[in-house]
């Protein structure tokens, strides 16, 4: 039998975590591979509570400072980093999943080693490379480097296809989150957040919302929660301070608003769950709160997850004020409206997305034939 071939997943957020889980699990479930865990350190504590919920060992652990960095900084110390691990433990096959700093620095280590480079949630697009920013600019040039585009999406297949990327290269896999979602504990919630109220769930972070937009955020907030004071609203904040205290400054008096501040992947999950409806700019809360059948109310101009919006599931509001506001009381006083959002098929995945993805990791390598791809609703 030939020998197991190390296969090193890198990661560096809590949602690279949560998606590269079940393909850390069904690595080492498959007989021919052996995951290498390297955790960047971009979201530091967090990565290791999501990879103790799912009882997997990180191998290597960088200490990036990253509030201490520009994006140019801190994506330098990745790349250089990372590619020193490659360099004391040879690997087969780099995995990077997304668009984050540590998504482009991992591939482009694994480029510069000429190590074969698999884009997990390859052909995300916006087509606008301001939002979000950096996030579309990385995923582009991470797919310039990789020799094996795993797609979650047949909108994100047809993407990839559309720039010119052999559709050999490009394999159907539907989206690890899905998978992660299935078999993830769901944590016990704080005190506050059990008692009977209907819960809002609120999260902004993106790059591109700093500033105005982000206060615009937090103002609607603080009206809906005016306007509603039998609803509880939760603010799961960045871990960035800076993004936090916007958004506290916005809702300082409004009893009905709890800002919890980062959130344990299980805890969060169960929060999910619970929640009536959710306003996020995140791309991983799009995919996840359709699991739950909650509707999303994205805080975006455009979002790279187009089946959400385009199955009714989500709804793209900005970041106006009166938008926002209007939207989510909609949702929160009209039953009709809430359920017309929050039915039909998980467009992103059926839960057995890790193992196509390994499959076709294996096929890249010469250890199987190409999977059977993805279809959503079957």
């Amino acid at each position: 039998m030939p020998a197991k071939v190390d296969v090193a997943l890198v990661v560096g957020t809590r949602p690279e975590a949560v998606k590269m889980a079940p393909v850390a699990r069904a690595l080492d479930e498959s007989g021919w591979a052996h995951p290498i865990l390297i955790a960047t350190g971009q979201h530091g504590d967090v990565v290791r509570e999501v990879f103790d919920l799912f009882d997997l060992k990180i191998s290597h652990e960088l200490e990036i400072a990253r509030d201490e960095h520009s994006v140019a900084e801190l994506s330098a110390r990745l790349l250089v980093e990372i590619d020193a691990v490659l360099g004391r433990h040879p690997v087969g096959l780099v995995l990077v999943q997304g668009d984050t700093a540590t998504t482009l620095a991992g591939g482009l280590a694994g480029f510069f080693r000429r190590i074969p480079v698999a884009h997990l949630e390859a052909g995300m697009r916006t087509h606008d490379l301001d939002a979000p920013f950096p996030e579309e600019g990385n995923r582009r040039l991470v797919g310039q480097v990789s020799s094996l585009h795993l797609a979650p999406t047949s909108r994100a297949r047809d993407n990839l296809l559309h720039e010119g990327v052999p559709a050999e290269r490009v394999v159907l896999t539907g989206n690890t989150v899905v998978d992660a979602l299935l078999s993830a504990r769901r944590d016990p919630l704080d005190e506050v957040l059990l008692d009977d109220r209907p819960v809002v769930v609120v999260t902004a972070h993106r790059r591109e919302s700093w500033g105005e937009p982000l206060r615009r955020i937090g103002r609607a907030v603080a009206r809906l929660a005016r306007r509603r004071p039998e609803a509880l609203f939760v603010v799961a904040a960045h871990m960035n301070p800076l993004v936090r205290a916007e958004i506290e400054t916005a809702v300082a008096g409004c009893a009905n608003v709890h800002v919890a501040g980062p959130m344990a992947y299980g805890q969060f999950l169960g929060l999910l769950a619970r929640a009536r409806l959710v306003l996020t700019d995140s791309g991983g809360i799009q995919e996840e709160a359709p699991t739950f059948g909650v509707p999303v109310l994205v805080t975006r101009e455009s979002t790279e997850r187009t089946e959400s919006v385009d199955a009714g599931r989500a709804r793209l509001v900005g970041t106006d004020e009166d938008t926002i506001v209007s939207a989510a009381d909609e949702l929160l006083t009209d039953p009709a409206a809430r359920s017309a959002m929050n039915g039909g098929p998980n467009p992103y995945g059926d839960g057995l997305a890790g193992r196509r993805v390994v499959e076709a990791c294996a096929w890249l390598l010469g250890r199987g034939g190409r999977p059977a791809e993805f279809r959503a609703g079957e």
